[in-house]
């Protein structure tokens, strides 16, 4: 009986300290670990109210693996969509930032910020007013193809942009 009594007082101690250990941020292989609180501050963005029915014809972003610069092609590509963006002065627009599904959801939520953001200070450089830019991460929510392959991947590392009301 008394060793019953001290196994069950050892299993409750062992439960309770592993219970009540302070969670550790997992890294993972490729990845970095992440705050995902510091990820998700905006200050002076429009409402983030999505207008579908008024498309614009904005092209996409797409990044490279675990990356938010901006290569040669998203840059030109920001051009023309920057062109756009400047003589329609009425119109303003969400960056969606969006991930391949590598990586844990809370480091591609803040990849995909990242790239939202790098979008973002890029159009403000070209003269586009920051006020105009609301910024979202889906990270890895809502890919544009499903599947896991390079083509595949490659296809959902991404900023897209779309209309908001105004």
């Amino acid at each position: 009986m008394n060793m019953k009594k001290f196994l069950l007082f050892a299993f409750i101690n062992v439960f309770t300290f592993a219970v009540g250990c302070k969670k550790q941020d997992i890294k993972h292989e490729y990845y970095e670990s992440v705050d995902a609180t510091k990820a998700a501050t905006f200050n002076d963005e429009p409402s983030i109210r999505v207008n579908s029915s008024k498309e614009i014809n904005l092209k996409t972003v797409y990044f490279e693996f675990d990356r938010s610069d901006l290569t040669e092609y998203s840059i030109e590509t920001l051009k023309e969509n920057a062109a756009y963006l400047i003589s329609n002065s009425n119109v303003n627009i969400i960056l969606e930032g969006h991930t391949d599904e590598r990586g844990t959801t809370e480091y591609n939520l803040s990849l995909g910020q990242r790239r939202a953001l790098k979008v973002k200070e890029y159009y403000t450089r070209l003269g586009i007013a920051p006020n105009r830019i609301a910024t979202i991460s889906y990270g890895k929510e809502k890919p544009a193809e499903v599947g896991s392959n390079e083509l595949i991947w490659s296809k959902n590392r991404r900023v897209e942009m779309r209309r908001l009301l105004s």
